[in-house]
Formats: C-alpha cells, structure tokens, sequence
C-alpha cells in the first residue's frame, strides 16, 4: 500500500513544457508546445513521422537544445547539459536507434560514462566490480540471458536494445521515455518492456511512452497526446479512447483507400525467382527449402531468434550458408554485388547500421545503389543525371526534405524507411527481400509501403517479408511461411479464415 505521502504526489506534475520551439534549418520541427507530465502517469505521444514527438523527448532528455520555451522538472528551471547529466538528475530515454558500442562488453557500454565508480587509485577501474554491477542490472529487468561479460557486438538487435533499457534502469530514474523501444523486440523483449513501465507506474514515477503500434499505446497508455507537424493536437484522456478518432487527428483526415489488402486471392505466376535449396546456417536454418514466385507476395513470420533474419540475409548473398545454395532465376547468389546484378534489392530490420549511411545526403543514399543505371561510358557520372535520378525517385517515395542534400540522420525513421526504398525502387529491382520494412513508422507511411508492395505484386515482382508483426503478415502476403528453431514448420495460403491462434501454434 502507498504511504499517505506518496498518495499525496500521485498526480502532481513532474515535467512541465511551455512554449517550445525547435527548428532544423527551414524545418519547423516543434512550434510552440506545451506538455504536462505527472507522477505516476504513463503518457502516450503518437503521430505521424515527423510531427515532432521524438523532437520534445528528445529535448527534455538532453539529447539537444530547444531554440525557445522553459522546462520545469519537479518543480525547478530544467535546462539538462547532456543525456547523461539528465539520467543522473531521474530522466532517462531509451532512444528509437541503436545506442551501444560494438566493439566493447556489455558492462562497459552500461558504464560507459561511468567508470570511475569502480576506480581503484587512479588508472585501474576494478572490472570484476562492474561486471558484477551490470549483471545484477541485467538480471532486475529480466534479460539475465545477456552476460555483462559477452561482446556487445555479439548480440543480436533485440538483445542490444535490452543492454541500453537495462542501462537506463539501473540508475532509478523517475522519468523514462520509452521511443519506439518495442519495435526492435521480440515478444519476451516486449514484455520487459511492459513490466517496467507497470512497476514506474506502481512506483509513482512517470513513462512517456512512444510508439506507432496504436493498439499498444492505447492498451499501455492512461493519457494519449497527439501531435502533427510540429504541433499538439489533442490529449485524449482513457475513457475518450477511439482509435479512428485518433487516426483522424494524427493525419487530418480519413485514411483513403485499403490499409492491408482487401482481396484474399494468392495466386502468382508459376515463374520460380528465387529458391534456397538445403540451406544451413548454424542454427539459423537447418535445411530450409523454399520458394518464391513472379508476382507473389511471401511472407516469413516467426519469433526473435527463429532464424528469419538470417535467411533474409542468405538470400541476398551477405551471408554465406554453410552448405546448400540460394538461387536468383535459377543462379547462385555469391554476394550483394551480385545479387544488385541479378535485380534483387535488400532492405535490413537495422536501416541505420545496415541500409543507410546517415550522416551522407539523401541524395548520396539514393543514388549510391543506381550508379550503373547513372554512369556514362561505364564509369563517368554526370551530376545532371544524378540529380534527375534522385529527384524522380525521392519525389515518387514523397521523402519529406528540404533537399535531397540534406544529410539521412535529420529524417525521421518513416523517412528514412522511404529513402531505402527509393535506393532499390530507382534501379527496378524485380526481387525485393523486406525485413521489418515497417518497423518504426506511422500509420501514413504504413499504409503507402503496403499500397506500394501491392502494386509491384501487380507488376511481377516477387517480394519476400519477414515480419515480426502477425497482423501485416495475414494482410499482405500470398503465402504465409511460419520458422522456428531454424526450420520452416509451416505453411498458409492466403486466406480471410486464417486466425492468429493458428499461427503462433507452429512459432512457439
């Protein structure tokens, strides 16, 4: 039971916001915003990429300054010198992207700023005692499968994630803002998640939580905060939940057109375009056989560790199956170059490590994959046709810049989802392996990636998903391919009868 003191704060705000203003460059990223965060809430911030809600976290987190505005937290003028100065202080985020060192241990990625607290004399930092630290903090979150003592580059993107939340945990924070964190994770990663914010919430300390999945920040959230273009649109209280309602507010209008398919018709043309025969990858994938036709959309489900990724991977030619073969119309697939060669574009779970540079220009990133298609006399570019190039294929992805030289880290995660796929688009890919391809993007940007596989579906291209999300599995593919443990378990056509519970049964 709470003490009469802590009933007495539950409610009180926290974190006060008033005017704030942030721009980049002509972009005008938040225009005069106020929020009001209180103890013991978990506030809900949702909106399209770009509307400002990883801007206003990111601020009162210390990740950057505003231009303009005041900040209060408990209280007191809050103007917080750096991320970690404001973890110190109780404000803690755990960021959208990848946050951790690779080449270093987990334990030192956790005190990465804070060594010093196992000093011993002045050069020795007592190791033994930081391990120890790290792994007490792993294991109060429950991800103690991660060893404080493993290569953080070692671990998988889920796993990465947890070394971060687990950081931010330790050091007791009454704020935390959670951005975009669930969609890297698995379901057991998700469920971590979920037990924190339950037990900030219990605490009487505060989450704001963000995320594109509406179902879960509706089901997670007491107070839903909308923004668009840089403004705050509404605040819905619990009982005023409606998801259309909010769907309207965070675009400004109806969404137009089907969201997934409308249609339950799988079929494809019998063209085989891509086929791995006896795959095996360690325990990635143990003698996978499969398929994939002109004109089909497949889909490959499963759970965080199945081995999905890995396959996606293999298909592309970026990682080599220790025995078996993966084929492209019949062809060996050797490596990325030549997978390029044969028309089969990629793109990653990890845009920002994988897919992009992001600190090269939009038009760099774009242009980058479809240099064969700009050069003249094999090696000459002109940089009139470059610039046509990417102004043609930004324009028909509508990446919202300024210009195309604008560098890839200032977009937001849909913009930047558009930008990889303009890369593959511009040079006609007719096989496209999608990985995550919605991962960290709101429901506007969701909706044109759909429309945009559906039509090239229409076209005769083949496109292979993988999808952790069970919902756009069942909307948008032909065929359902199902893995676990590195094996294929299971396969559904198409179909309007098809239940989820009839899926996991062949993932877990």
């Amino acid at each position: 039971m709470e003490n009469e003191t802590e009933m007495k704060k539950r409610g009180e705000v926290i974190m006060q916001i008033s005017h704030m203003r942030k721009t980049f460059g002509p972009t005008i990223a938040l225009d005069d915003v106020d929020l009001t965060v209180r103890r013991g809430e978990i506030r809900g911030l949702i909106g399209e990429n770009g509307s400002g809600k990883s801007t206003i976290t990111s601020i009162f987190s210390g990740m950057q300054p505003c231009d303009s505005g005041e900040m209060l937290y408990k209280g007191q003028p809050w103007n917080p010198k750096s991320m970690n100065w404001a973890l110190d202080q109780g404000v803690g985020m755990i960021v959208q992207e990848s946050g951790t060192v690779p080449g270093i241990t987990v334990a030192e990625n956790m005190f990465l700023c804070d060594s010093q607290r196992f000093a011993k004399g002045k050069v020795f930092i007592n190791g033994r005692a930081m391990m120890r630290a790290a792994q007490k903090a792993l294991d109060d979150i429950g991800a103690g499968h991660i060893k404080a003592n493993q290569i953080t580059g070692t671990l998988d993107m889920m796993d990465r994630k947890l070394v971060e939340v687990a950081k931010v945990w330790m050091k007791n924070p009454e704020i935390i803002v959670v951005d975009e964190t669930t969609t890297s994770l698995s379901q057991l990663g998700r469920d971590i998640i979920y037990d924190l914010i339950v037990r900030m919430k219990e605490s009487n300390r505060s989450v704001v939580f963000i995320s594109h999945d509406l179902d879960e920040i509706m089901e997670k959230c007491d107070t839903l905060t909308v923004l668009r273009d840089g403004h705050i649109i509404r605040t819905f209280e619990k009982e005023e939940f409606d998801p259309d309602a909010i769907r309207s507010s965070m675009i400004g209008r109806e969404l137009q057109g089907d969201y997934y398919r409308s249609d339950y018709d799988g079929s494809c043309e019998e063209e085989v375009t891509l086929e791995l025969k006896h795959v095996n990858f360690h325990d990635q994938a143990i003698d996978v056989n499969f398929v994939a036709h002109k004109g089909e959309i497949v889909g490959i489900g499963g759970l965080s560790g199945c081995g999905m990724h890995a396959l996606g991977k293999i298909m592309y030619g970026a990682l080599k199956p220790q025995s078996g073969e993966a084929l492209i119309h019949g062809k060996p697939v050797k490596n990325p170059t030549n997978a390029m060669k044969m028309k089969v574009g990629y793109v990653a779970k990890d845009r920002d490590l994988e897919s992009l540079c992001t600190q090269a220009s939009i038009l760099d990133n774009i242009a980058i994959a479809g240099l064969d298609k700009i050069a003249v006399a094999k090696h000459f570019i002109l940089w009139p046709n470059e610039k046509k190039y990417v102004k043609e294929n930004s324009e028909f992805m509508q990446v919202k810049c300024f210009s195309t030289a604008q560098p890839v880290s200032a977009l937001s995660g849909g913009n930047k989802q558009k930008v990889v796929f303009a890369k593959w688009i511009g040079r006609d890919s007719e096989i496209l392996i999608l990985d995550c391809p919605t991962r960290g993007i709101d429901i506007g940007v969701k909706q044109m990636m759909y429309q945009l596989m559906y039509r090239m579906k229409k076209e005769g291209k083949t496109i292979v998903m993988i999808s952790e999300e069970m919902a756009e599995l069942m909307g948008m593919a032909d065929r359902l391919v199902i893995m676990k443990d590195g094996k294929i378990t299971k396969e559904f056509p198409r179909s309007k009868d098809l239940s989820d519970a009839e899926i996991i049964k062949y993932m877990i």
